[in-house]
């Protein structure tokens, strides 16, 4: 953030606790300390704070216990690049007046500038669940994050993490530094199950997610047999293991994946992912009553799921259902609206309908969305992985 914004920022923020300050009634005792804030409040009016400064400094020695005069001075000062000197005013501040998010929060952020970890980090960690104001929040969170991982705490840094992306889901640094710490954290847990159980199911799982990120199926398909050799009731694994030789280029390990579904589903009846695979495969036979069966169960269990609601829509339409298809399509659509194939199908059945300038939107947003999964395929091509949701079965239009 440039040294303007951060002080049209600092301008903000004490906007906040100006009106607590300048809003007292001052004692006759006090003339002159109301002097000083009385000018102080002008040089901010007039954008001056280093005018301000000078006042709010003689405002605070005359009382050193006011927390709001503390406060202010200490804002004024971090932002105006004084980051030393604004923290015994900040710090004046919290211990007169206990629960200052914003504060406690600006004063964690200067004792780490000032190379001051352990106390910033305490600081910052009393400060977080406090501050409700989105960027102030961000900045400390991943400030906060930042410390914790390099000290090692990455459960507690996932926690922040997880609460900054709720506040900020699209936000670039907040993605990146989960990325970080949820990559941290699984190498962490990967290192301690190596040494905790080396020939477990379980390492070889994880063998097999590591294989299969770095675009080794094969390899991966060779670490989950041998998980399910040591356990073969290991949860995940058949699901896993059947998603893997789904897309096998080889048609005999394809083929399998249909067992390996029905094992993951022996082991769970209720497992929706399983059931929802096992109806594309019916899908794909041409066996409609069965995929009829397994995509309506599917929903049953995860009203949620938007490709269950998709297969089903599909399976309608082949039904002559359409009346029931088009309420699921619109429920996709609502329910992942950058799913390409149901936009394609919504758009479809729109121009049957005569609905001409509903089908234009919902293709324009099939291309939109095919296009955008189109450049997402070749970024996850040069990284050797390929996750579901870029490689999504789509319609070409007609």
């Amino acid at each position: 953030m440039s040294f303007s914004h951060r002080l049209l920022y600092a301008v903000f923020l004490l906007a906040l606790l100006a009106s607590l300050v300048f809003s007292q009634e001052p004692k006759a005792t006090q003339d002159s300390f109301a002097a000083h804030l009385q000018k102080a409040k002008q040089y901010l009016d007039q954008k001056r704070p280093d005018l301000a400064i000078p006042e709010l400094q003689a405002a605070a020695a005359m009382e050193p216990d006011n927390f709001e005069t503390q406060g202010n001075l200490g804002v004024l000062l971090y932002f105006q690049g004084k980051t030393t000197d604004a923290i015994p005013h900040l710090r004046a501040a919290v211990n007169a007046q206990p629960g200052l998010g914003k504060i406690q929060g600006l004063l964690g952020l200067a004792e780490v500038r000032t190379q001051d970890f352990q106390q910033g980090r305490k600081d910052l960690e009393a400060a977080f669940p406090l501050i409700a104001e989105p960027k102030f929040k961000i900045e400390v969170g991943l400030e906060l994050a930042s410390l914790q991982t390099q000290a090692g705490d990455l459960d507690q840094a996932s926690t922040v993490v997880t609460q900054l992306r709720k506040v900020a889901p699209d936000d670039p640094e907040v993605l990146y530094a989960a990325y970080r710490t949820y990559s941290d954290l699984m190498g962490e847990s990967m290192l301690a199950l190596s040494i905790a159980a080396p020939d477990s199911a379980q390492m070889h799982q994880i063998l097999a997610h590591e294989q299969n990120r770095q675009g080794n199926a094969a390899g991966a398909i060779e670490q989950l047999r041998k998980a399910l050799t040591i356990n073969p009731h290991l949860p995940g694994a058949h699901f896993e293991l059947a998603e893997l030789l789904r897309f096998s280029q080889d048609n005999t390990m394809k083929k399998q994946a249909e067992s390996e579904y029905r094992a993951a589903l022996k082991d769970n009846p209720q497992d929706e992912k399983a059931i929802l695979r096992l109806a594309e495969l019916d899908a794909q036979k041409g066996d409609i009553p069965e995929s009829f069966k397994g995509y309506t169960r599917a929903v049953e269990l995860q009203p949620s799921d938007a490709d269950a609601k998709l297969g089903l829509a599909k399976t309608l339409i082949a039904m002559n259902e359409n009346d029931k298809a088009l309420k699921l399509l619109e429920e996709t659509v609502q329910l992942d609206p950058t799913n390409a194939t149901a936009h394609y199908r919504l758009g479809s059945m729109y121009r049957e309908m005569g609905r001409t300038d509903d089908s234009r939107k919902q293709i324009e947003l099939y291309k939109k969305y095919k296009d955008m999964k189109a450049k997402l395929q070749a970024l996850y091509k040069e990284l050797q992985i390929q996750p579901k949701e870029a490689s999504a079965d789509e319609p070409e239009q007609k």
